[in-house]
């Protein structure tokens, strides 16, 4: 790496044995040395990451909230008391509203830029809280919860989008994994705030959350890829600045960015056709096609049923008596395994992480089904369940699996596999089509207990998620350490595989 500094010649004569002589200032180039001494600085990538993903905490909250406020909503002295249907209606509206939100974001993104677009996702999640804490009627509750399903379906593609790339190849995948983190606190704040307080002071709780990030996201650049896109090159280098410091050499890497997006002819879409045909391009097509899938596998591994109706869950295996404090802790259990998956990403990658989480997942649910199907028999013939701590420690060990892998690498994902002229709109679908599965799921969940029972439900979640090893085993690309530049080509054909020899650890 070459540090440029200021040029200049100048000349001195004097007089040494009679014959004049000259002092030459020369040109000094600086070599940086490869490795960690010329990256730029890492806590103002993290800074910076960390404000773009506050908002993604709501998202965690969204899918928090039903598991305790329905037994309050549930409970014949309620306010405002609801049945099984509208329960379920309630659980799976946020995931109903956060497709269009996802779809809207991902144009915004790619036309008004991806911090703008951030500091928009905000309004529909404040007005979407405060209207789920002021509800006196079902409606009220109903629209309340589309509307955070909206904003939270908004915030989603844009966060990782920016956080990967503002973050240089060597810290992406833990940054990017941050959003995943802000999910995970959002349902473990909304655990402990709703086991202690009423839905409606929950609701308006939840309504801090955006109101903080929507200020955080004035004070952060616009990312550099986005505006040399635009044609901003100047607007570009100064916010490139911003978010490597001086240990990097920042005209080093806008020059990097610049001969990709010449060589590859990357400008802005300016008509229908243009975008559809870009959507259309192997670059876009084959990395959405492995990521639609992936999020299918992983949510009907049953996440987001457990996340959503966790108390519930607890009380059908048997644990009444503790099902607010293994439902606390259950969300303890996912933040603190999210943070080690966030680690691990950086350290393994994404493919192994995948085949940790299908089979734990996998397997865990198995145990579970059979465990109910004998708890089921015992209750029939009025007999006291015994060993009451293996669906415990199924669901805990099932929420260790998940993390690790599942709930942070497709949507590290997002942000590194696809190509920067569309990258906003089709990192939309993707987030569209990953909430359409969790709308599926917990929809369904309800249905599907009636019809094959509690521990069908779980055997079929098993089944799914070790289904999905074949899958990723045959479709899913390693992309750690490897930068945008080079997932773009491989995916485009341009080369053949992602090894090490292919990546540029200093590019962004």
């Amino acid at each position: 790496m070459v540090w440029y500094g200021m040029v200049w010649n100048e000349s001195a004569p004097f007089i040494k044995n009679g014959v004049p002589a000259t002092i030459t200032k020369k040109v000094l180039i600086e070599k940086c040395k490869p490795g960690k001494e010329g990256r730029g600085k890492a806590l103002k990538q993290v800074f910076a990451s960390f404000l773009a993903n506050l908002g993604t905490i709501n998202t965690g909250m969204a899918f928090g909230f039903s598991a305790v406020a329905l037994p309050q909503l549930q409970n014949p002295n309620s306010t405002l008391f609801i049945s099984e249907d509208q329960a379920s209606w309630i659980a799976s509206l946020s995931s109903a509203g956060t497709p269009i939100g996802c779809i809207l974001s991902g144009y915004l993104m790619d036309l008004i830029g991806r911090r703008l677009t951030l500091i928009l996702t905000e309004i529909p999640l404040i007005l979407g809280w405060i209207l789920i804490s002021t509800s006196v009627n079902i409606p009220m509750m109903y629209i309340g919860r589309l509307l955070v399903g909206f904003g939270s379906g908004m915030v989603g593609a844009p966060a990782r989008v920016y956080t990967c790339e503002v973050s240089q190849p060597h810290l992406r995948g833990m940054l990017g994994a941050l959003a995943s983190v802000g999910v995970s606190t959002g349902v473990l704040i909304v655990y402990v705030i709703g086991s202690i307080t009423s839905w409606n002071i929950l609701a308006g709780v939840c309504a801090s959350v955006p109101m903080m990030s929507l200020l955080s996201m004035l004070f952060l650049p616009e990312t550099p890829n986005f505006l040399l896109q635009q044609g901003r090159r100047e607007r570009a280098e100064s916010s490139l600045a911003k978010l490597r410091g001086s240990t990097c050499n920042l005209q080093e890497e806008i020059d990097k960015m610049i001969a990709f997006k010449e060589k590859n002819h990357v400008e802005p879409l300016k008509s229908a056709r243009e975008v559809i045909k870009a959507l259309c391009s192997p670059s876009a097509l084959k990395p959405f096609t492995i990521l639609a899938i992936y999020f299918f596998v992983y949510q009907w591994c049953g996440i987001n049923s457990i996340t959503s109706y966790s108390v519930h869950i607890f009380k059908a295996t048997g644990n009444e008596a503790h099902k607010n404090a293994l439902t606390i802790a259950l969300g303890v259990v996912r933040v603190a395994f999210t943070i080690v998956g966030c680690i691990m990403c950086r350290r393994y990658g994404r493919r192994p992480l995948t085949f940790v989480s299908a089979a734990g997942c996998g397997i865990t649910m198995l145990i579970l089904g059979v465990y109910l199907y004998f708890l089921e028999g015992w209750k029939q013939n009025n007999v006291t369940p015994s060993y009451t701590w293996i669906p415990v420690g199924c669901i805990y060990l099932f929420m260790v699996f998940c993390t690790v892998g599942y709930l942070i690498i497709p949507w590290v994902m997002i942000g590194e596999v696809y190509p920067t002229q569309v990258r906003g709109i089709i990192g939309g679908m993707t987030t569209c089509v990953a909430h359409m599965s969790v709308f599926s799921v917990v929809k369904t969940y309800p249905l599907l207990a009636k019809l094959i029972g509690q521990y069908g439900i779980f055997s079929l979640y098993g089944a799914m998620s070790l289904f999905g090893i074949l899958y990723f085993y045959f479709f899913l690309p390693e992309t750690k350490g490897k930068n945008l530049q080079d997932i773009e080509d491989y995916f485009s054909g341009r080369t053949k595989t992602l090894n090490k020899k292919n990546s540029i650890q200093t590019a962004a």
